[in-house]
């Protein structure tokens, strides 16, 4: 089986692109691809996505000459702006092998309704007219239009980042629960569980606190619709890479370990349009 990391991120550390670190915070500081493979040799991880951080025009081109530098990188969600009035001319002049998606910070965005502007719709549907993948980065308020996005986009591949966020650390459950059904109603959307463990409280998380989500999660999209990521470094804020794996692999070992090929590894090959990329 080959394991593939599906969330991961690359950066070097300027306050001035990641005001939401906090100075001095752990993640406050560079993080390049020879990080990542060391953290990924702990689980024995095989591949990874590389998922851009910064809504800056060189993000997508610093990811994949990540990816060139080091072959366990094998697919890029990059960054572009989607609302250009020439988004077209943009995508293709983007196009990499690498490339295999894009990602828009949606929860950073004030209006509940971003999604739905006619420029971001016009956008994406460039997107997924291009057989590539667009990641749905929203919080709790978003997730009640991403519904009425996905109609008007209409067909492509979507995944769901972070389970959108549910607010795990306060036990928060609604309206999260029913617009996370809403939304896994869409066949052509993935979810991906990662990024949980810093929706929960960071000092003095257990297992125990993200099984409910994760029991939502798995029966709302199947295990073949979910995916595995780590949200490295981000994660760091709350556990080291190894203790993000297990709790995940644990669940999937006590709940459907059938599926563990496809929860590490092959829902993310559909998702990206990996085939080839990775052996085995």
């Amino acid at each position: 089986m080959i394991r593939i990391d599906a969330h991961h991120h690359l950066w070097r550390y300027d306050p001035g692109d990641f005001g939401w670190i906090a100075p001095g915070s752990t993640i406050a500081r560079d993080f390049d691809g020879a990080d990542l493979v060391a953290a990924m040799a702990t689980r024995g991880v095989d591949a990874a996505i590389a998922v851009q951080a910064r809504q800056v025009p060189g993000e997508t081109r610093a990811l994949l000459e990540a990816a060139a530098r080091h072959p366990a990188i094998i697919g890029v969600v990059g960054w572009i702006d989607l609302r250009a009035t020439d988004i077209a001319a943009r995508l293709d002049a983007d196009a990499a092998p690498l490339l295999v998606g894009y990602r828009h910070i949606v929860q950073d965005e004030a209006a509940a309704d971003f999604l739905l502007g006619d420029a971001m719709v016009h956008g994406v549907r460039a997107v997924v007219a291009r057989n590539l993948t667009y990641d749905l980065l929203v919080d709790h308020r978003q997730l009640a239009t991403v519904p009425a996005f996905l109609d008007r986009v209409g067909e492509g591949r979507f995944v769901l980042d972070h389970a959108a966020k549910p607010a795990i650390a306060t036990g928060g459950w609604q309206p999260w629960a029913d617009r996370l059904a809403a939304v896994a109603a869409a066949p052509h959307v993935m979810c991906k569980v990662s990024g949980l463990v810093t929706e929960a409280n960071h000092a003095n998380w257990s297992a125990d606190d993200l099984e409910r989500y994760l029991d939502h999660v798995f029966t709302l999209f199947g295990a073949g619709r979910v995916m595995w990521g780590s949200d490295w470094p981000v994660c760091l804020l709350a556990a080291d890479y190894a203790r993000v794996f297990d709790v995940v692999a644990d669940y999937v070992g006590r709940h459907c370990p059938r599926d563990e090929a496809a929860i590490f590894g092959g829902n993310a090959r559909r998702a990206y349009r990996l085939n080839g990329a990775v052996g085995g």
